[in-house]
């Protein structure tokens, strides 16, 4: 009503972004707005480009423009463990302590039966078919403490422990209910040390 409507679609789109409440996403539209024409090009470009080259690696599904990505093609990681987090951002905050040498495992989500989401909208499957080589000594959960991250916890270890395969999960140094990608490379390498077996 109070914007004219390309202006109030630009809003409404930048709403759709996590954390962006309404004055957040007028902020941003302005900005837009007062960028040169050559900078929102450049955006939109930027935009587009992301969307159509960044996918999931086939083998550990982390984002990545290459597939495989760049840690599974590392010579230099450490074969004998995976590493299994909820998403990317995960990856990323754990690469950051620089203190994990393996690879990973990215689930793209947890089990959560209130938002429909059980075991096998997730790359559990593709988990277990890593481990039938036999060269996998360990599997860390670095899952969120959170009830949805438990849960998960709980199902794969169940699934995992069984092929004689050493399960652990990160120490508990996050505050519960926290997320990884907000922790501060500190308390990851902690928590990282600190894991214990499931």
């Amino acid at each position: 009503m109070y914007f004219t409507p390309p202006l109030a679609r630009l809003i409404e789109e930048f709403q759709k972004f996590p954390g962006v409440g309404p004055k957040s996403a007028q902020r941003m539209a302005f900005f837009v707005l007062n960028m040169s024409d050559n900078d929102v090009q450049s955006l939109a470009r930027v935009l587009v480009d992301a969307k159509d080259k960044v996918k999931h690696c086939s083998s550990c599904f982390h984002l990545s423009a290459n597939d495989p990505c760049e840690i599974c093609t590392n010579v230099r990681r450490e074969k004998s463990t995976i590493c299994v987090v909820a998403d990317s951002r995960d990856v990323i905050a754990l690469e950051k302590t620089r203190e994990y040498k393996g690879f990973y495992h990215v689930l793209n989500g947890l089990i959560s039966p209130l938002e429909g989401r059980g075991p096998e909208q997730l790359r559990i499957k593709e988990l277990l078919a890593r481990t039938a080589g036999g060269t996998i000594k360990e599997i860390i959960l670095a899952i969120n403490p959170t009830i949805e991250g438990d849960a998960t916890v709980l199902y794969i270890s169940s699934l995992v422990k069984p092929l004689g395969i050493k399960t652990t999960r990160i120490a508990f140094g996050l505050p519960v209910g926290s997320d990884l990608e907000y922790a501060d490379e500190v308390t990851l390498t902690r928590a990282l040390e600190g894991r214990r077996e499931v």
